[in-house]
């Protein structure tokens, strides 16, 4: 009797661990940040990717009473379903009768007009921790606006599912740009808690500003843990195949190259129609909110699929994969024509682009990044919230 209560105390605790150890983002655990935002007018930096569970933050805070008086809305937009790069204009959300004010748009910081009555911002969007991907630009002119006008600045983490590594050249200044705002790699390895904590400790908000900033940390949550987004982040980052590959296929927008725009694998498969290599032909077509006006919109385009890349764990590296990029230049007729100025821009420096062309291998490129990456990772482990 006593080896059978012993057994089943064994497996109760067992289990009880088990759900104690389940991964929390920060917005599902409530009663954390509650207490920081009961009796304060609130303005939310939310997007469709602002959910606990099937149930949109939104929602939540109202039923419970808080007073949210604005949303802010990032690229994308509220809903998630504006193309990529589209200017977007403010709106009301239909259901709340709130104001959504546009932060892709005319301005992409909230201004002083925008913010009177509001005591408070609160950045909840799901990151996947690349440098040019634009959640984070929004979050930094929040914190911005907030060190401007004496208002509280609290993120509520979540996990960054390319956070178990960081990789690629350090921003130059000279760079700077929406699409890189910080001197971090291209993929920064935080999530967007801890840039969070970077942007205001390393003073990058103008005039060294900082906020009154406050992050909720998610739940056993480690850079090591798998985590698989529930919605897609944008229209274009359709599954985690893509989130996987973004940072690598993601540098081919500065060039002539197409990376699936306007087929069902953005993000998954790159090519030209004016190649004759690879072993997969695909035609960009208008996908209304996804991507109106991809390149080669109507041509048959060929190049390579690397859905199997993305989907197949054995094949995620911690690094960038440049072997697409570099064998794209190598066998492109028009190689003068092969880069646009948009590609610094995504590099974050002039130094890739004269790699590439003369003709260096990924490896020997990757060499001249170790002495960034090295000062860098000694400035990420001052604001780790997670080991």
């Amino acid at each position: 009797m006593r080896l059978l209560s012993f057994v089943l105390l064994f497996i109760g605790s067992f289990f009880s661990l088990n759900a104690q150890q389940k991964l929390q983002i920060a917005a599902a655990d409530v009663n954390s940040y509650l207490p920081l935002i009961k009796d304060k007018n609130v303005g939310l930096i939310i997007n469709h990717t602002s959910t606990i569970g099937s149930t949109h933050l939104l929602d939540t805070l109202i039923s419970l009473g808080v007073k949210v008086k604005k949303i802010f809305a990032p690229e994308h937009g509220f809903r998630g379903n504006v193309s990529a790069g589209t200017n977007i204009k403010s709106d009301v959300d239909s259901k709340t009768g709130l104001p959504i004010i546009s932060l892709y748009g005319k301005h992409k910081k909230p201004t002083k007009e925008e913010l009177i009555g509001i005591d408070l911002l609160l950045f909840d969007i799901q990151d996947v921790g690349v440098r040019f991907y634009t959640y984070i630009s929004t979050m930094h002119y929040g914190m911005e606006a907030a060190a401007e006008h004496n208002l509280s600045f609290v993120v509520l983490d979540r996990p960054n599912p390319n956070g178990h590594y960081f990789d690629g050249p350090i921003l130059d200044s000279s760079y700077r740009s929406f699409v890189g705002m910080h001197p971090i790699p291209l993929v920064h390895g935080c999530t967007v808690g801890e840039l969070a904590k970077m942007i205001n400790g390393e003073g990058w908000l103008s005039n060294k500003m900082k906020c009154n900033l406050t992050v909720v940390p998610c739940i056993n949550y480690t850079h090591q843990t798998p985590y698989i987004l529930p919605i897609k982040p944008s229209p274009n980052l359709q599954n985690q195949s893509a989130i996987y590959l973004y940072p690598s296929l993601g540098l081919f927008e500065g060039t002539i190259m197409s990376m699936g725009h306007g087929t069902n694998k953005p993000y998954q498969c790159f090519g030209s129609d004016k190649l004759s290599w690879g072993n997969y032909v695909y035609r960009p077509a208008s996908l209304k909110g996804i991507y109106e006006n991809p390149k080669f919109l109507g041509y048959e385009c060929t190049g390579f699929d690397l859905t199997w890349y993305g989907d197949n764990k054995a094949y995620h590296e911690k690094e960038i994969n440049l072997n697409w990029l570099i064998l794209s230049y190598q066998l492109s007729n028009n190689k003068s024509a092969f880069f646009t100025d948009f590609f610094e821009k995504l590099a974050g420096t002039s130094e890739l682009r004269k790699q590439i062309i003369n003709g260096k291998s990924a490896k020997d490129i990757k060499k001249t990044w170790q002495e960034g990456l090295l000062n860098y990772s000694k400035i990420r482990d001052k604001y780790l919230i997670y080991n």
